[in-house]
């Protein structure tokens, strides 16, 4: 049987299509689920997939969070789910509380887009088993409120507890602090990271490679072996 992700489409997600195919190029079920439905359809893992939910109005993320299907997401999350969020999945996971800290406009104040070098920091979550510890990648990243910010007690646990996943190589392209990319929780079920690995699956777009694929990979062995 196929192991089946959910991608949460919320009003004013981009990235849903992108990442459904990146899904399914790692030989996964990918199913559709809408924000307004708590019915998260038998499905092993979700992504919460990039873009500018409810038009980033309030704060990035900050109305989606009350979605109705946020109320399954954080119940199944806190059960073990391996749920992952990109740049706005990002954004929201840190206001549901899933991921600590908050994500800010660019110290910069535009919007960025470009390809972005990341050292993998934790090669041990359920979205990161497919890469080594160290290694680098090269993903696109697009973002205005990228900014990651915490205070110096949460940065230190995250630090100590191996829980920075993802860091940025080369040049901080938002001021986020500590140069993080990408974090998890204490469990490594629920990964957080700005940049987009959807976009490079595929050596015909993104960045012409396919360093974004071992996030899909990952969470194929992750179900497997469960």
């Amino acid at each position: 049987m196929t192991a089946r992700v959910g991608v949460i489409t919320f009003p004013g997600t981009l990235d849903d299509r992108d990442t459904q195919r990146a899904v399914r190029a790692a030989g996964l079920e990918a199913v559709p689920l809408w924000h307004r439905d708590k019915d998260l359809k038998q499905v092993d893992a979700v992504i919460l997939p990039g873009g500018f939910s409810y038009g980033d109005y309030l704060r990035a993320g900050a109305i989606s969070r009350f979605s109705p299907v946020m109320e399954s997401v954080i119940g199944q999350a806190k059960a073990g789910m391996p749920v992952l969020g990109i740049c706005n999945g990002f954004q929201v996971l840190t206001e549901t509380h899933l991921l600590p800290g908050a994500m800010l406009r660019n110290n910069h104040l535009h919007f960025i887009c470009r390809d972005q070098k990341l050292r993998v920091e934790n090669a041990e979550t359920a979205w990161t088993r497919s890469y080594e510890q160290g290694q680098e990648i090269n993903i696109p990243l697009k973002n205005i409120d990228g900014r990651y910010v915490a205070d110096e007690r949460v940065l230190d646990e995250l630090e100590a507890e191996g829980r920075v996943v993802f860091r940025y190589q080369e040049m901080n392209p938002n001021g986020s602090l500590r140069d993080i990319a990408g974090i998890s929780n204490a469990a490594g079920n629920v990964v957080g990271l700005m940049p987009h690995p959807e976009h490079a699956v595929e050596p015909l777009i993104g960045t012409g490679r396919t360093d974004g694929l071992g996030f899909f990979t990952s969470i194929l062995k992750r179900l497997v072996s469960a």
